[in-house]
């Protein structure tokens, strides 16, 4: 009691076609292999650098908003 025998699975498979029938087992193991194709096909998309796959602009530097307000503080700029 409480191991599952060969027979307990033939018996289950046997249940599983009289309910839904040979066709619909077939389609949705069909289903299922076209959802594992897809993500497989998505995993290795991912691999692929970003670069060859799509043009990126250069990088542009960020401006220095402190060095800024240093450079045009009114004690710097003196009438002379």
């Amino acid at each position: 009691m409480g191991s599952v025998s060969i027979w307990h699975w033939i018996v289950v498979g046997i249940i599983v076609m009289l309910l839904f029938g040979r066709g619909k087992v077939s389609e949705l193991m069909g289903d299922v292999a076209k959802g594992i194709k897809s993500f497989k096909k998505g995993m290795a998309d991912d691999d692929v650098p970003v670069s060859s796959t799509q043009p990126t602009e250069p990088s542009k530097p960020v401006a220095d908003h402190s060095a800024a307000a240093h450079a045009t503080a009114p004690s710097e700029h003196k009438a002379g």
